[in-house]
């Protein structure tokens, strides 16, 4: 989809790199600029052979150079590759891409037709937007964490930095809309991404429904109040998600059970007073995990399990597609778009591995 279409990375950890290697999985080829110490995800939290786990998920089908970009003759070669890419992307704090000689001006200069995309927390300008800041805050900020409580009302910390992935999701967004209006215009574009920003384009149910009723936990009958769409306990101290809105499956689920005198209870309440929640609770678990793995599969009532990280790779759903795979180097990797084949599938880079590859092509 993406073949002949060139991408200058200077992103670093997760969101740009995340968002890259989905551009990449879709054909582009993608150079990722360093510095000489390399991307700081490559030596940081758990390491694989001396390199971050982070890094070896998120950066394979990419080429690698490393540039000190406060050196006039490497800063010289970034400008010579975004001479001749589609697309340059980065995720420093704002204004350092300037300071570098690098910003959008400066490069609109030398290739007017680049789409050009800044990912950072809270934008490329107002008060927050040089501070300091990272998943959780984001997070915090825009009321998706408040989304995620626990029975005392407590904020959960997420274990996945789901703003990171979303900031790279709205990046390439961005990125592909720029080039369908460059393919169409001619004319390049500038995007800067605020992260936040798009956590908060994720509530607008929520803030409407807050507004016009007071309700701070968005639509109410997704919201684990009803016990037709909730989160069960099992037998065995698992858990299985029910999501039997639909009055079909409601009664698909109640009659499999024998219990066709819930059906009026569809949308009763997830609480003690009711004595079908209590029923229903009970009923979840007499069984085991797996038990209600073979009930889901062979009634229709929008039931799946709740599955643990490390039993994605057996499930049947997963294997089928194929989308975790163990790769020719030695670890795991999970595909970005499960109905394409993969391309050629090359390791993460070594820092600097293609130094001399590019700076060939830069001189052609």
């Amino acid at each position: 989809m993406l073949k002949g279409i060139k991408v200058i990375d200077f992103t670093n950890y997760l969101p740009g790199p995340f968002a890259t290697l989905r551009l990449a999985e879709l054909g582009a080829e993608i150079i990722k600029v360093e510095s000489p110490d390399g991307d700081p995800a490559r030596n940081t939290g758990v390491l694989k052979e001396n390199t971050g786990l982070v890094f070896l998920a998120n950066n394979r089908q990419k080429k690698s150079i490393t540039l000190n970009l406060k050196e006039q003759e490497d800063l010289e070669i970034a400008l010579s590759l975004i001479s001749q890419a589609d697309v340059a992307i980065e995720s420093f704090r704002p204004g350092v891409m300037e300071k570098l000689g690098l910003g959008y001006e400066t490069v609109q200069q030398v290739k007017p037709e680049i789409i050009y995309c800044s990912i950072s927390g809270y934008g490329q300008n107002g008060s927050f937007s040089k501070l300091g800041n990272h998943d959780i805050n984001y997070m915090a900020l825009s009321g998706v964490l408040s989304q995620l409580k626990d029975q005392q009302g407590r904020p959960i910390h997420p274990s996945i930095t789901l703003a990171d992935y979303l900031g790279g999701f709205a990046a390439n967004e961005r990125i592909l809309a720029g080039l369908v209006s460059r393919f169409k215009t001619g004319e390049g574009s500038y995007h800067s991404i605020s992260i936040t920003d798009q956590l908060v384009s994720l509530l607008g149910n929520h803030v409407m429904v807050e507004k016009e009723t007071g309700e701070s936990t968005g639509i109410n009958v997704l919201n684990g109040s009803i016990i037709s769409y909730a989160i069960y306990e099992t037998k065995d101290q698992r858990y299985v998600s029910l999501g039997a809105l639909e009055p079909k499956f409601w009664k698909n689920f109640c009659l499999a059970q024998g219990r066709e005198h819930w059906l009026s209870a569809h949308t009763s309440k997830t609480d003690a007073s009711n004595q079908v929640f209590q029923e229903i609770t009970d009923l979840f678990k007499s069984k085991t995990f797996y038990e209600w793995i073979e009930f889901s599969q062979v009634v229709d009532c929008c039931m799946a399990p709740v599955l643990e990280v490390g039993e994605l790779s057996e499930n049947p759903y997963f294997k089928e597609k194929e989308l975790i795979f163990a790769s020719s180097w030695g670890d795991y990797q999970v595909k970005m778009h499960s109905d394409l084949a993969l391309p050629a599938i090359e390791a993460p880079p070594k820092k600097g591995e293609h130094r001399a590859e590019i700076l060939n092509s830069i001189l052609i």
